[in-house]
């Protein structure tokens, strides 16, 4: 259980940022249409499930330690 809530958390940020930065991305190159945001915004999404497990292992491993 104690994973899931880390790993709830951490998605939510990692979601934000990455999808965020994808965004900005597309906007500062000036791209035309709504298509190319959303495919950014998608992208950050899928790209922060990745990152969020390996961060949530990482913290979880060093709790276990202390």
């Amino acid at each position: 259980m104690r994973f899931v809530i880390v790993v709830l958390a951490i998605h939510a940020i990692a979601m934000t940022v990455l999808m965020g930065v994808g965004v900005t991305a597309v906007l500062a190159a000036g791209l035309p249409g709504s298509r190319p945001i959303l495919i950014a915004a998608g992208a950050g999404f899928l790209l922060a499930v990745p990152v969020t497990w390996v961060v949530a292992r990482l913290i979880l491993a060093k709790a276990a330690k202390s």
